[in-house]
């Protein structure tokens, strides 16, 4: 039997690895996180309607179901020549690899200034905490964009869904908690 390896935990990880179970492949899924973050609904975490727990699926469990192997860990290196990833605590062989570790944010000057709600999942408790802190001053700004690719020939729609859901929450979040303060004072 072919051993193969998935390096990624998010949906195109996890959906890889239950789908070629189904195929009786001998997988094993690789992740720096124990659990599936499920980005559409994190929207809800700053404004209080979720908790990080109830958006965070369990990786050891969804391993169980499905009947994949399941290893936490980071990899250090993809050696190709010797079908081997090097983890920080080990090495793992692989006949097939499927990379899924989904595209990491660009680096540009500013954007350590700036939060997003489809960057790490600690970007959603970092929002709802700068949230409570402009709702208990009473007043601030905020400012919510998105953009797209303009070097994609192909991106003639918006993109900003989650952008514009996240900036309605808010919305909705704030005119409650505000309106709850100026009633009490």
């Amino acid at each position: 039997m072919k051993k193969i390896v998935i390096l990624g935990g998010g949906f195109a990880g996890v959906e890889a690895a239950i789908k070629l179970r189904k195929y009786k492949h001998d997988v094993t899924l690789i992740s720096d996180r124990s659990y599936l973050f499920v980005y559409p609904i994190s929207i809800w975490i700053p404004v209080k309607k979720k908790k990080f727990e109830d958006v965070a699926m369990d990786l050891g469990a969804l391993s169980k179901k499905h009947g994949f192997d399941l290893i936490v860990d980071e990899v250090q290196k993809i050696d190709n020549s010797t079908n081997t990833i090097v983890l920080k605590n080990g090495v793992q062989e692989y006949d097939y690899l499927v990379v899924a570790m989904g595209m990491g944010k660009l680096k540009m000057q500013g954007m350590e200034h700036t939060h997003s709600i489809c960057g790490k999942p600690e970007e959603a408790k970092t929002i709802e905490q700068l949230l409570d802190e402009l709702v208990k001053k009473g007043h601030g700004n905020i400012s919510v964009g998105f953009g797209g690719n303009p070097k994609d020939p192909t991106a003639t729609a918006v993109r900003g869904g989650p952008a514009f859901e996240l900036l309605f929450n808010i919305s909705h979040y704030l005119k409650t908690n505000l309106m709850s303060i100026s009633l009490l004072l």
